[in-house]
């Protein structure tokens, strides 16, 4: 069985076409992982009907200060949620910083892929200011 195979595949997000195959457009391995990241930083506990606790809860940070405060409660927060929904990964560090912006943050998430151990990187800035 090949890495991809391990990591699994699906559709792409958002769901597009993909005219050359008259199909979906579809993400295997690695891509398959991050987008899935991506998924659970972006959905608020809540917004899924069949499973309410799904996501990370960001939101809640908006219109806060950007404050060490604030950014530490951010990475429990991303951790905790990573941790529990993405078990094709393995966390090494979740870090948040204060971004160009004053009121933007930057999530840097590194992990490995338990599949084969490869190591990679997710990036991740996020505004606190709503826009």
């Amino acid at each position: 069985m090949s890495r991809p195979d391990l990591l699994g595949r699906g559709w792409a997000f958002p769901v597009l076409p993909d005219f050359s195959r008259h199909d979906l457009a579809y993400l295997s391995g690695p891509a398959k992982v991050r987008v899935a990241i991506g998924l659970i930083l972006e959905t608020e506990p809540g917004e899924r009907v069949m499973r309410p606790d799904f996501g990370c809860g960001l939101r809640q940070f908006v219109m806060q200060a950007n404050t060490v405060a604030t950014r530490t409660l951010m990475q429990r927060e991303v951790f905790a949620a990573l941790d529990r929904w993405e078990p094709r990964i393995r966390l090494r560090e979740v870090s948040v910083e204060q971004g160009p912006d004053a009121a933007e943050v930057i999530i840097t998430i590194r992990y490995e892929h338990r599949a084969d151990g490869r190591a990679d990187l997710l990036v991740f800035p996020f505004d606190l200011g709503g826009g």
